[in-house]
């Protein structure tokens, strides 16, 4: 345990709108800088950093499959979205001088290696941050479900969503000036209150295993450090057993 750090290994998971900035599509490089400095910052700290990113800024394969395209096929389109993102994540992180591998679970090897757990393992030991793209590479399961499945399986003790609020609210913030803002909840109460936190199968999965959830606001810097750092951050989705 690195002395005064919450978490030792972490999976943060970024969606793909978050990388859009004010945009309304694409990925906006000052996003991509601001996450590469404050990722470089946390493994300065000695925390191990492995991450997940959405596809939805490039192709959400759900909104095609409801406009009637497959729905496998619009989710493999929406996998090789995750990749695209990934790549530029890993390209402002090295630039940065964050050592970094891309694993995908779809193989295409001229761009990144395949995902294997034990070597997410050690490139995670030898400090390097891993980006895990392609979702499970399976249709049907969102990134959300990819985070709680690869954070089970490199041993991650959190799973650090960032969002664009500061934590989780009873009703949108944007549009309920008077929503409420939850310190803490339990993997029950955000299904029970329908919270669009993760998808049901993402808690589910963190549920059965007590691995928790710290929802933050990516957008203010140094929020991520804080949060490892034992500051209060966001929210916290955990177990009645805490």
């Amino acid at each position: 345990m690195v002395e005064g750090i919450r978490f030792n290994r972490v999976l943060l998971k970024l969606s793909g709108e978050a990388l859009m900035g004010e945009a309304s599509y694409g990925i906006d490089p000052k996003i991509l800088q601001s996450l590469s400095t404050q990722i470089k910052d946390v493994r300065a700290l000695g925390v191990e950093v492995a991450i997940v990113v959405g596809g939805g800024n490039i192709f959400r394969g759900i909104a095609a499959s409801a406009e009637g395209m497959d729905r496998a096929q619009a989710d493999y389109i929406g996998m090789l979205a995750t990749v695209m993102n990934s790549l530029a994540l890993q390209e402002a992180l090295e630039r940065n001088g964050v050592f970094t591998r891309v694993m995908s679970a779809i193989d295409m090897q001229a761009v990144a290696e395949p995902y294997i757990r034990r070597r997410a393992m050690r490139h995670l030991e030898k400090g390097r941050v891993v980006i895990f793209a392609a979702g499970t590479g399976n249709p049907y399961f969102t990134t959300d479900t990819t985070a709680a499945l690869r954070a089970l399986e490199i041993g991650a003790e959190c799973i650090m969503k960032a969002t664009k609020v500061d934590g989780i609210y009873d009703a949108d913030p944007k549009t309920h000036p008077d929503a409420v803002k939850f310190d803490e909840l339990t993997y029950i109460d955000v299904l029970n209150r329908g919270l669009q936190v993760m998808d049901s199968t993402a808690i589910s999965l963190c549920m059965d295993n007590a691995l928790p959830i710290l929802v933050f606001n990516m957008e203010t810097e140094g929020n991520i450090e804080r949060a490892l750092s034992g500051v209060r951050v966001g929210t916290i989705v955990r177990g009645d057993d805490r």
